[in-house]
């Protein structure tokens, strides 16, 4: 699949972030649902007097409704005269015009084989939850998860630690026609700050539909006792939903960081994304 910059055009990247709590996601949706994606190529194509419909954002990672982003990456491609002109303005246009739960940070020319979505080798994801009987402070309410069961964040840990790796996360993935559900996860763990809220990182390649937010649930039934350290990786193995995995609600989620490679690197990465993966298989000739 070529992804060439069209002969005329720049490829821009934006750094972004957004609170998710009043969006139907990242991707664009019918029926006039407000979605991130929306709001961003609507302001684009306002704050660069465009004759077009808009110009279409490729993004690192979708997010679902009600999932926050801090460290977002999306491309755009642009006419090159139009950035010449307004390049360095359009930051300053964009602030103006989006609304106050989404900003974009900044608006750089991208390297040469660069693609937001393909080029991208982790990206990073927080999930936070508190167990104080209290409950959730107010003014983080739309940001932490409330379990109102005391958490063992060594246990946690533990069954954390037997998901890392590449596997195939059918059990903990929600499928998608002639999608793969393989992926490596580079680092699942747990942490309770201070304030006593437990921040769990996970990071990985890319992730299946429902991933870390069906691991944070797995874990959750661990860390409150329903089930024993050795079970989430016995979920994993298994290959099946389990119906005892309860995919926990979308606003402890903030997509953190997308990490990409040297510039040199980035056009193989880009073409390697693309390529469906399978397991090595267990035998030999």
């Amino acid at each position: 699949m070529s992804d060439e910059v069209q002969p005329g055009h720049v490829r821009v990247r934006l750094d972004l972030s957004y609170d998710g709590t009043g969006f139907h996601g990242w991707a664009k949706q019918a029926g006039g649902k407000r979605t991130v994606q929306g709001e961003i190529e609507d302001a684009l194509r306002i704050v660069t007097r465009s004759q077009e419909t808009a110009y279409e954002l490729t993004v690192a990672g979708r997010t679902d409704a009600g999932v926050h982003a801090r460290g977002q990456v999306a491309h755009v491609d642009l006419p090159a005269g139009l950035w010449e002109e307004q390049g360095e303005k359009l930051l300053k246009r964009l602030a103006g015009r989006l609304p106050k739960d989404v900003r974009v940070w900044s608006l750089t020319v991208a390297p040469e084989g660069f693609n937001a979505r393909f080029s991208a080798v982790w990206r990073r994801y927080a999930y936070r939850v508190t167990d104080d009987p209290g409950g959730v402070d107010p003014l983080l309410r739309n940001h932490v998860l409330w379990h109102d069961w005391p958490l063992d964040v060594a246990a946690m840990n533990e069954a954390a630690s037997r998901l890392l790796g590449e596997h195939d996360f059918a059990a903990y993935c929600k499928r998608r026609e002639g999608a793969t559900t393989i992926r490596t996860l580079q680092e699942l763990s747990l942490e309770r700050g201070a304030d006593g809220i437990v921040t769990a990182t996970v990071r990985a390649d890319a992730f299946c539909h429902n991933m870390v937010r069906s691991l944070i649930g797995a874990l959750l039934f661990v860390g409150d006792g329903h089930r024993g350290p050795e079970w989430p990786g016995k979920v994993l193995a298994a290959g099946v939903r389990d119906s005892a995995v309860h995919v926990v609600r979308p606003h402890g989620l903030t997509l953190e960081e997308v990490g990409y490679p040297a510039d040199e690197l980035l056009a193989a990465r880009n073409k390697e994304a693309r390529n469906k993966r399978s397991l090595p298989s267990a035998g030999c000739c």
